[in-house]
């Protein structure tokens, strides 16, 4: 069983027009909710793939109450802590004329202490009992900080294997607790860890930064530009097909499932990319978001490909131990 791990769900309210008129009123939408956050996408994007897993978030308030009833009717299996404050939404507009979509996003959760320490007091018990875990998306307070840095030393300790993909002022610190995996877009890491990464060259010495916090692999995402990644110190650059983009939510979190998904199928590290980027590629091809079946990897996965970078990788050395 998969671990999802999120800090900050979303309810998502979304809203599509035929045209939609700036500055006037709009009538007749196609109205929806969703559940969203990091790892909840990636939690749906698993389900997709038939990889049985387990979503660990924060829900609060009116909003958290129907973010629940939502997961259960796509039958995304989760367990929660409970806060005073209210769990974030967002108003997501489509306009279908053109293809484009505007993000309004409301305010952050304030967690608590008390409701911090329970949270990693369950995250510890969950882990011991996990194949693998995913710690996905941003963190909502100061108080939430320490709760990836947390559960990376955790799941260490109980010898699992632990993906990250976050952003922040938290980054440095889950980047110190050494994950077994990390998962970054170039414009994430250069905000976070104030650095520049424009060139080749300079993606390359990050890479190798972060084999030096005993990382076993990175993977660094920037688009429709090519993947860089990296499997202890044999590294990759990856070309991403040419799709149609309709809306990119999510691209990044489909990704991560697909990393997942290589883990669990104990595919090589090569095909496990191809995998990954496929579905990061299909997912921005779509309105819904983290939905791609394999038969659309399938459509798409002979576009991408894989570049070795210096010395080359043996089979032996495909999955991080």
């Amino acid at each position: 069983m998969i671990l999802t791990v999120t800090l900050n769900p979303l309810l998502e309210h979304r809203l599509a027009y035929k045209v939609l008129h700036i500055g006037k009123e709009n009538r007749s939408a196609v109205e929806n909710y969703k559940a969203g956050g990091k790892g909840i996408n990636v939690s749906r994007q698993l389900n997709v793939l038939s990889v049985d897993n387990l979503a660990f978030t924060f829900l609060g308030g009116s909003n958290g109450k129907i973010l629940k009833k939502l997961l259960g009717e796509e039958k995304i299996n989760f367990t929660f802590i409970s806060t005073h404050s209210e769990t974030r939404s967002s108003a997501i507009i489509l306009d279908e004329s053109n293809k484009s979509i505007t993000s309004y996003f409301g305010n952050d959760p304030q967690i608590s202490l008390t409701e911090a320490e329970e949270f990693k007091f369950k995250l510890d018990k969950m882990i011991q009992n996990c194949e693998m875990v995913v710690f996905s998306g941003s963190s909502p307070c100061e108080v939430t900080n320490s709760i990836f840095p947390f559960g990376i030393q955790a799941a260490n300790k109980h010898d699992k294997i632990s993906i990250c993909d976050t952003y922040g002022t938290h980054l440095k610190d889950c980047i110190d607790a050494s994950p077994t995996i990390l998962h970054n877009n170039i414009d994430e890491v250069e905000k976070s860890l104030k650095v520049s990464l424009r060139s080749e060259n300079q993606i390359i010495d990050h890479i190798k930064f972060l084999n030096s916090k005993n990382i076993k692999q990175a993977y660094i995402t920037d688009g429709a530009n090519p993947t860089y990644a990296a499997n202890f110190d044999f590294k990759f650059k990856a070309t991403n097909p040419k799709v149609e983009t309709i809306d990119s939510t999510g691209s990044g979190d489909s990704f991560v499932a697909g990393i997942v998904y290589g883990w669990h199928k104990n595919l090589p590290f090569e095909e496990s990319l191809i995998i990954a980027s496929s579905l990061g590629a299909a997912n921005s091809a779509k309105y819904e978001v983290c939905n791609v079946t394999l038969e659309e990897v399938n459509a798409i996965k002979d576009k991408i490909e894989v570049i070795p970078l210096g010395k080359k990788m043996r089979l032996i050395d495909v999955k991080p131990v």
